[in-house]
């Protein structure tokens, strides 16, 4: 009679211990984990470099003012991806206002755009 034990499902080692145990040791855990997650933690990692840059190109033009004026131009010069923010506020005037995490801007006339800090932000 052959006893066929499991198997570590990353080094193929074989397991002993409890009958419900998967891998030998954490790092084959970890490594197994990381790979199978590879695809949706690069996806999540690509969005969020993005909102990164988004909000840092928002601080940068708003140099430590609470609001100001900024044209789509110099936005888009510095990488800004209008694409990707975290939320949305509209106004009792149905004016929506983008905002990625604290800062928003809000699109005006003539390719401007206000740019804001949210004041009630949660900290």
């Amino acid at each position: 009679m052959t006893v066929v034990s499991k198997l570590c499902l990353e080094c193929d080692h074989p397991l002993f211990g409890r009958v419900d145990k998967k891998f030998c040791n954490d790092q084959c855990r970890n490594t197994y984990n990381n790979r199978v997650n590879k695809t949706t933690n690069d996806f999540v990692r690509n969005i969020n470099v993005i909102l990164r840059k988004n909000r840092k190109i928002i601080a940068s033009l708003l140099d430590g003012k609470e609001k100001s004026i900024t044209t789509k131009e110099k936005l888009l010069l510095h990488g800004f991806n209008f694409n990707y923010f975290t939320n949305t506020y509209k106004t009792k005037q149905d004016k929506v206002y983008y905002f990625v995490y604290e800062l928003g801007y809000l699109t005006l006339e003539n390719d401007q755009y206000a740019l804001v800090v949210k004041n009630d932000y949660v900290k």
